[in-house]
């Protein structure tokens, strides 16, 4: 069996979303004659913990650890919060009004931590992983960013020891919807932009989780680029059962809910419509401060805040929705915007609902898989009318569950595997 190293800072008990993308491909690779080495942080400050995710790491895999220095600690510091507070998405997701302290922490992380705030485990992990294959031989290379220290590590180890190496973006690097709220200076930006650049020149094959930001990095100068999405897990479904509460209509959101996503306008609609049932707008995660101050200025509709819970109970959450909440980021770059929560959302077989551009790649996919619909933000008329439909006739969604299952784990990593294949090179 060929063996790929996998270079990824999420790694269980990382919670949220970002640690699936590897996990989920090391669970399956096996089944496609891969071998997946994981090299990963050790003592990493995740934003969230969640156990379950050992569950998912295949017996008897071979698990590399190196130590992290993070400056989390300083920062949090630097800006008043607790030891325990979550950094995650701070430019996004704000739990108070940015001041001076908070706004100088995230110009020098875009300035002298670059490309992330882990570069600082670039080189112990460089001299340890060439170390190591000096002994252990392998067939390519597997990195997964952001954060993007994991593709510079792998840039490295590709250049120095000629190995071919597939890099993969969850997210765009200097074409990021958040790297633009980061203040970073143009000194800067020319040391990330040539970050970037070598791994377009070095990496054998790029892939990247939707067309619309394959397009995009083509653009900019990156070869040999196609699309692996999220996807969802089928075993994370099988011991979940519907549950709906028919006496109110649930909208639910799941994960964070920032203010580059603020869905203004909605609880108006809502409010204007006439119904037996009681609708209320669940949210499980992190939701920006700013938000939560809009949705509760609007008494008309219960808004319920769950925060932050655990994996199994999001997805639990999910399913027993009449229907699901999916607002994309408003950013020059959000038509190629597929959150990981969408597939999940896809796989419950509820209704979607998405905001964002009409024209997006959500759009399409929710269009293809027949399982809701897509308004522009200020499409209120559009949205008053699809939310009623579904009140009165609540069978009118016919979903395609042909579709639905491509976008399987299992079915995403059985691609990469071709891939992978494609740049293997036999040692004889």
């Amino acid at each position: 069996m060929k063996r790929v190293l996998i270079i990824t800072y999420y790694w269980p008990p990382s919670g949220g979303i970002s640690v699936l993308r590897s996990l989920k491909i090391a669970k399956y690779l096996r089944q496609f004659g891969w071998e997946p080495i994981v090299f990963t942080a050790e003592n990493a400050h995740y934003p969230y913990y969640d156990e379950s995710g050992f569950k998912d790491i295949p017996q008897g895999i071979n698990v590399l650890k190196q130590p992290i220095v993070e400056p989390f600690k300083i920062f949090k510091w630097l800006t008043g919060r607790k030891k325990e507070d979550s950094l995650n998405s701070i430019v996004q997701v704000r739990d108070k009004k940015q001041n001076f302290l908070d706004k100088l922490g995230i110009w020098i992380r875009g300035n002298f931590f670059i490309p992330d705030a882990r570069s600082l485990w670039i080189k112990p992990s460089v001299r340890y992983l060439k170390k190591y294959l000096k002994e252990n031989k392998i067939d390519a290379i597997f990195s997964d960013g952001p954060p993007h220290t994991n593709n510079r590590i792998a840039y490295h180890l590709a250049k120095d020891l000629n190995l071919p190496w597939l890099a993969d973006f969850q997210d765009p690097w200097t074409q990021a919807d958040y790297y633009q709220m980061m203040y970073i200076t143009n000194f800067a930006h020319k040391i990330h932009s040539k970050m970037e650049q070598d791994i377009f020149r070095k990496a054998k094959k790029i892939t990247i989780a939707s067309p619309s930001w394959k397009k995009d990095l083509e653009s900019i100068g990156a070869k040999n680029v196609d699309v692996i999405y999220y996807g969802y897990d089928e075993d994370d479904f099988k011991d979940l059962k519907r549950d709906h509460d028919n006496n109110f209509f649930d909208i639910v959101h799941i994960g964070l809910l920032g203010i580059d996503r603020n869905p203004e306008g909605l609880l108006e609609t809502l409010s204007q419509i006439k119904s037996s049932r009681k609708i209320r707008i669940i949210l499980a995660g992190q939701v920006d401060q700013q938000v939560k101050k809009e949705l509760s200025a609007n008494k008309s509709v219960e808004v319920i805040y769950k925060g932050i819970i655990s994996r199994k109970e999001s997805l639990q959450l999910a399913m027993n929705a009449h229907l699901l909440l999916l607002p994309l980021n408003k950013a020059d770059n959000a038509a190629g915007r597929l959150p990981g929560k969408l597939y999940e959302y896809l796989r419950t077989y509820n209704p979607i609902l998405c905001l964002g551009k009409s024209n997006g790649d959500a759009a399409k996919i929710i269009q293809d898989c027949q399982i809701g619909n897509s308004f522009e933000y200020e499409d209120l008329t559009g949205i008053k009318n699809f939310v009623e439909t579904l009140l009165s006739q609540p069978n009118s969604i016919k979903i395609d569950k042909s579709v639905i299952e491509t976008f399987s784990n299992e079915n995403q990593t059985r691609k990469l595997s071709q891939y992978l294949n494609e740049i293997y090179e036999p040692q004889f």
